[in-house]
């Protein structure tokens, strides 16, 4: 019995060790994208901010191959009472979006009665015709009253 215990103890040492080794590959990995920092705004054509609290944007890169059996994962910015967002998020927290264009969709813009405040198709990445580069520097995102 006592050499069932070693090989026991053993064998838990090495599950151990193949978690660790599994997470260490997959956790903190990046994966094949590169991802650099974005920012800007976002109104209505006429400069004025969107009157909504919360707005979230989604970015989509339409550049971006999946690489073996990974994919480009859309990313996130929450966008500020002025309309500036920054800290746009693909994989971790601020790591920006993948280099090259990208759909963007306006999610969460309605008023306190959840009335849509910008038309609807700017809504959900199938329908927006939002479309940003990453190569423009500031992203800018101008969109018209419902």
């Amino acid at each position: 019995m006592g050499s069932l215990r070693i090989e026991g103890w053993k064998c838990c040492q090495l599950l151990a060790a193949a978690v660790a080794l599994a997470g260490a590959g997959g956790c903190g990995d990046e994966g094949p994208f590169d991802y650099m920092p974005v920012h800007g705004k976002v109104t209505y054509e006429d400069g004025a901010p969107i009157p909504a609290a919360g707005i979230m944007l989604q970015f989509q890169s339409q550049d971006a191959q999946p690489v073996g059996d990974m994919h480009p994962r859309p990313a996130t910015a929450s966008v500020g009472a002025d309309g500036s967002f920054a800290n746009a998020t693909s994989l971790k927290y601020g790591d920006g979006l993948i280099p090259g264009k990208h759909k963007v969709a306006l999610q969460y813009a309605t008023d306190a009665q959840g009335k849509l405040l910008v038309p609807r198709e700017y809504a959900h990445l199938g329908t927006t015709p939002l479309v940003v580069d990453t190569g423009d520097g500031s992203i800018e995102i101008k969109v018209p009253r419902p």
